[in-house]
C-alpha cells in the first residue's frame, strides 16, 4: 500500500469557545461583588469605557464659590493688609465690638484660643498679619472639609483592634534581643483569627536558620500573652493554657482535657473513671470548662465582613400575584464613550488599531452585561413561579426543584442555570435566600402523591425535636414513623442522616442533656 500526500476538503461543524463567549460565561456566574471588581479593571484597562454616573466634565471653578468675605475692590493693588487690619482696630466701631467679645469671653481676645471650627462672618480670628479680619482659609482639623464645614468625627477614632499588632506590642515588652523578636514575629504571623498558631516550629526554625528549642521557647512565651490561651496549636492546649492561669489544671483536670473526644460523646460514666472523681466533681470540672474561651483570637474580631446584597428582589402585589426585579444598586452602570473613539480615530495607524480593539471590547461587554441581566431575571421568575407556595404559606410548601426543570421553562441548558444560580441572593418576604436554597431533593411521598421537598422535611424533623417532652424523647425509628403518618416516605438512615446536617444530637445524648437539665 503506497503512502502519498494529498489535499482533502472536508465540511464539519464544531463548537469555538470564543474569548468573548468565555468572558459571557465568566460574567453568569460572578456574584456582584466580583463583577464589581472586574468592571474596575475594564475601566481602568479600557479608555472607551465609562461609569454612567460620572460627569462628563467636572464644574468649573469660576471663583464664585471661593468668595473669602473681602471686597477686593476696597484694597489697592500696593496696599498691605495686614497693616490696614492693624489701623483698622483704632475706629471707635471695631474697639467697641472688641471690648463687647472680650467681655462675653471673660478674658481679653489675646488670651484666647482657636477651638477648632470655621471663624463665621464678622467674626474675629487671629491672622498671620495681626490682630484682626482674617483673609486666609481656614483649612479646618484632620478629616474636615476645609470649607467650614463639621470636622469628620471618623478620622479620630481609633484603629479596630487587631490581634496581630496586640500580640506584636506585648512581644515588644516581653524581649529584648532582635532575634528573639524576630522569632516571634514569624510566630505571631502564624496565629490564624481564632488565635491558633497552624505553623510548623521546624519548617519556622530552618526558614530563620535557627535551633527548634528556640522557637518552642517562644511560643511558649507567646501563649503567655493576652488573650489567656492564643498561640495554642490544638483546643486541649488552648483550654490547659487557660486553666494554668486560672490554677485548676489539677490531675483529674489535666485527665479530663486529654479526652475531650469522651467530653464531645457526652461519656460522662467513662469520664469519672478516668478522671477518679464522683458525679458532683465532674459537673464541677464541666461547667469549669464551659466558662473558658476555645476561640481566644475572637474577641478582637476577624476581617471586615461585606454585607449580601440582593440580586433580586421579589415584591407581592394586589391579588397574588409577584413582582419581580433586579437590584439596580449592584448593577454596574457602564457607558461606551464615542466622542473618544472619533478623536483619535483619526491619528496614527497604531492608535486606531487600539482605538477598534478597544471599541470591540467595550461593546461585546456591553452587550454581555445586558444579556446577564435578562438571564437572571428570566431564571429568578421561574423560580418565583415554581416555588409560589412557599412565599405564601412557609417552608413546609417548598417544593423539590431541579435545574433540569428550569432550564427547559427558560430555554437556556443546565449549566446556564447552573452559573445563575451560584453566589446570587433573592430578597423576598420570608427572608433572603440564595438562589440555589430553592433546589432540593424529592421525597417520595408515602400513597404516591406528589413528592416533598427535603428542606421541608428537614424542617419537620427539627420542629418534631424542639416540641418533644423529656419524658418522651424522639428516636430516629419514632420521627419515621410520625413522618409516615405525614404521607412522608423516607428511610430511617435519611432521618439520621438529615438529624446530623441540623448539629442534632442523637436520642441517648439529648436525653442526657435533658436528664441534667
Amino acid at each position: 500500500m503506497a503512502l502519498t500526500t494529498k489535499l482533502v476538503m472536508r465540511q464539519s461543524q464544531s463548537l469555538v469557545m470564543t474569548p468573548q463567549l468565555l468572558q459571557a460565561i465568566k460574567l453568569l456566574q460572578f456574584s456582584n461583588l466580583d463583577l464589581t471588581a472586574f468592571i474596575e479593571e475594564e475601566l481602568e484597562r479600557n479608555p472607551l469605557l465609562e461609569r454612567a454616573e460620572d460627569s462628563p466634565e467636572p464644574p468649573g471653578l469660576d471663583g464664585a464659590g471661593l468668595d473669602s468675605g473681602i471686597d477686593p475692590a476696597g484694597i489697592s493693588p500696593g496696599e498691605d493688609f495686614s497693616e490696614a487690619s492693624e489701623t483698622d482696630w483704632s475706629s471707635a466701631s471695631l474697639t467697641a465690638d472688641r471690648e463687647a467679645l472680650e467681655a462675653s469671653l471673660g478674658t481679653e481676645l489675646a488670651n484666647s484660643f482657636d477651638d477648632g471650627r470655621s471663624p463665621a462672618a464678622g467674626e474675629y480670628s487671629l491672622g498671620a498679619g495681626g490682630l484682626g479680619l482674617s483673609a486666609t482659609s481656614w483649612a479646618g482639623p484632620p478629616g474636615g472639609t476645609g470649607d467650614g464645614a463639621a470636622a469628620n468625627l471618623e478620622a479620630y477614632l481609633a484603629a479596630p483592634a487587631n490581634l496581630k499588632d496586640h500580640l506584636e506590642m506585648q512581644l515588644g515588652l516581653a524581649t529584648a534581643g532582635s532575634a528573639d523578636r524576630l522569632t516571634g514575629q514569624v510566630l505571631i504571623d502564624s496565629i490564624d483569627e481564632n488565635g491558633y498558631f497552624t505553623g510548623s516550629l521546624d519548617e519556622i526554625a530552618a526558614r530563620l536558620h535557627a535551633p527548634r528549642e528556640q522557637a518552642e521557647r517562644i511560643l511558649r512565651l507567646i501563649q503567655g500573652f493576652d488573650p489567656s490561651g492564643v498561640g495554642a496549636r490544638d483546643l486541649a492546649e488552648c483550654l490547659a493554657i487557660q486553666l494554668r492561669e486560672r490554677d485548676r489544671f489539677d490531675p483529674a483536670m489535666q485527665a479530663l482535657v486529654g479526652h475531650l473526644d469522651l467530653l464531645a460523646k457526652r461519656n460522662f460514666a467513662a469520664l469519672r473513671k478516668i478522671c477518679k472523681v464522683d458525679e458532683e466533681d465532674i459537673l464541677d470540672m464541666l461547667g469549669e470548662i464551659r466558662r473558658l474561651d476555645p476561640k481566644p483570637g475572637r474577641v478582637f474580631g476577624g476581617g471586615s465582613i461585606a454585607p449580601v446584597l440582593p440580586d433580586v428582589i421579589v415584591r407581592p402585589l394586589p391579588g397574588g400575584a409577584w413582582h419581580v426585579e433586579l437590584n439596580t444598586d449592584v448593577l454596574p452602570r457602564i457607558l461606551v464613550n464615542h466622542s473618544y473613539t472619533t478623536r483619535v480615530g483619526k491619528g496614527k495607524e497604531a492608535d486606531r488599531n487600539f482605538i477598534s480593539t478597544c471599541r470591540q471590547t467595550a461593546n461585546w461587554l456591553t452587550k454581555s452585561l445586558e444579556q446577564r441581566a435578562r438571564t437572571i431575571l428570566k431564571v429568578s421568575s421561574e423560580i418565583v413561579r415554581q416555588q409560589e407556595r412557599f412565599l405564601t404559606h412557609g417552608i413546609e410548601c417548598l417544593r423539590p426543584l431541579d435545574l433540569k426543570t428550569i432550564a427547559e421553562a427558560v430555554g437556556v441548558h443546565e449549566s446556564t442555570v447552573s452559573r445563575v444560580t451560584s453566589n446570587k441572593y433573592m430578597a423576598t418576604p420570608r427572608g433572603l435566600f440564595e438562589l440555589k436554597y430553592f433546589f432540593t431533593a424529592s421525597i417520595a411521598a408515602h400513597d404516591g402523591g406528589a413528592a416533598h421537598s427535603a428542606e421541608s422535611v428537614r424542617s419537620r424533623i427539627r420542629q418534631m425535636i424542639g416540641q418533644e417532652s423529656p419524658s418522651q424523647i424522639l428516636s430516629d425509628d419514632a420521627i419515621v414513623v410520625r413522618l409516615k403518618e405525614a404521607n412522608i416516605d423516607i428511610a430511617r438512615r435519611t432521618v439520621a442522616k438529615y438529624r446530623e446536617t441540623l448539629k442534632i444530637p442523637s436520642s441517648v445524648e439529648r436525653r442526657r442533656e435533658k436528664a441534667r437539665s
